[in-house]
């Protein structure tokens, strides 16, 4: 079976258990879900985009306007879907098909009218990754990782944190990754802030490097320190304590586990590292695939790790952060976002990345 036949068999599957008419899927995320990494994005700061995704019992079809329908069909969606393509000017006639296709009871990612929320067992089922949507994540994770490696090696102390941004960002485009997102931590206010955007400041004596790096709807999420100089012991332990930190975080993510249980054993780990509330200074992460970030860990959440599903930890301290992507299976943790030019130490038999000395 196709991811294609798989993905509709397991639409169709939810439409009849609850007895939905259809399913729509108009965010940029459930569309590259459904049409296994097609991209209905072009407006790249917005969650909907350019077509959408009809499914019922009967049919599967591409919803979109005459404008994108040959780009569409030519380089993003795959063979199995059938069309419809109005004038542009035509902005009912989209709402007026799914109605004839599906009149009964509509769920939507973002509902219109008379429609209803997904049902939450879609959710279970994208984030268990097909061994399609697995292969992609790999390529993407390398991919991501080569271009953090890249930048970091031609990066100068006299670069401004928009000057990092603009050469990571460029960087990502050339291999067809959207930038979703570039931080950076420049050397005065990385003690100051642990969501740095770029700054007009030089980056200086050291740097962080963060991506959301988006393809194929897909994210890979990573941080990469550069140093100019001879870190300091107090920044040496800080580093070995986040590390120590994400290694408590790690053994308990397991499939089954739930997002709840996997923030208890952070907190503790911050306190086991004397850092005790030190959760409290930034999220610690969640879930990711079709977002940076699907779930966020929080104390309550009964959100649970499933098989080959991603998830992307960011504990940090004071000048001092870590991440990768990362895929949780039966079999164990398999890291996404790995350059083998990038000097790493082994943490429980998983390769986690060092400083980078310059």
């Amino acid at each position: 079976m196709t991811e294609f036949e798989h993905k509709l068999q397991q639409i169709r599957a939810v439409l009849e258990t609850t007895r939905l008419s259809g399913i729509v899927f108009r965010s940029s995320a459930w569309f590259a879900w459904a049409t296994c990494g097609g991209s209905n994005a072009v407006l790249l700061t917005t969650d909907s985009g350019v077509a959408e995704v009809l499914v019922t019992p009967n049919g599967a079809w591409i919803l979109t306007d005459e404008i994108e329908a040959e780009r569409l069909a030519q380089e993003e969606i795959p063979v199995g879907f059938e069309w419809l393509i109005h004038p542009w000017a035509d902005v009912k006639a989209g709402g007026k098909f799914i109605r004839e296709m599906a009149s009964d009871l509509i769920a939507s990612d973002m509902p219109r009218s008379g429609e209803i929320e997904l049902p939450p067992q879609l959710a279970v089922l994208q984030a268990s990754l097909h061994p399609a949507e697995l292969e992609r994540y790999r390529v993407l994770g390398r991919d991501a990782a080569c271009a953090m490696t890249d930048v970091l090696l031609e990066a100068k102390p006299t670069w401004t944190g928009y000057q990092l941004a603009g050469a990571a960002s460029e960087r990502l485009w050339g291999m067809g990754i959207h930038p979703a997102l570039t931080l950076v931590g420049d050397e005065a206010r990385l003690p100051l802030y642990r969501h740095s955007t770029a700054h007009s400041n030089p980056i200086g004596s050291r740097a962080m490097l963060v991506f959301c790096a988006r393809r194929h709807g897909l994210y890979a999420n990573l941080t990469r320190f550069v140093y100019f100089r001879k870190p300091s012991k107090l920044e040496l332990k800080i580093n070995s304590d986040v590390m120590q930190i994400e290694a408590e975080i790690l053994a308990a993510s397991r499939v089954g586990a739930t997002l709840g249980s996997v923030y208890q054993k952070l907190v503790s780990a911050y306190q086991n590292s004397g850092h005790e509330h030190g959760e409290n200074k930034h999220h610690q992460g969640g879930t990711c695939g079709y977002g940076a970030r699907d779930a966020i860990a929080l104390p309550d959440s009964r959100v649970q790790i499933r098989e080959h599903n991603a998830v992307a930890w960011n504990p940090s301290l004071v000048g001092a952060k870590i991440e990768d992507t990362m895929v949780v299976s039966s079999t164990g943790i398999e890291v996404l976002t790995t350059d083998s030019r990038w000097e790493n130490t082994t943490i429980n038999g998983i390769l986690r990345p060092n400083l980078l000395l310059r």
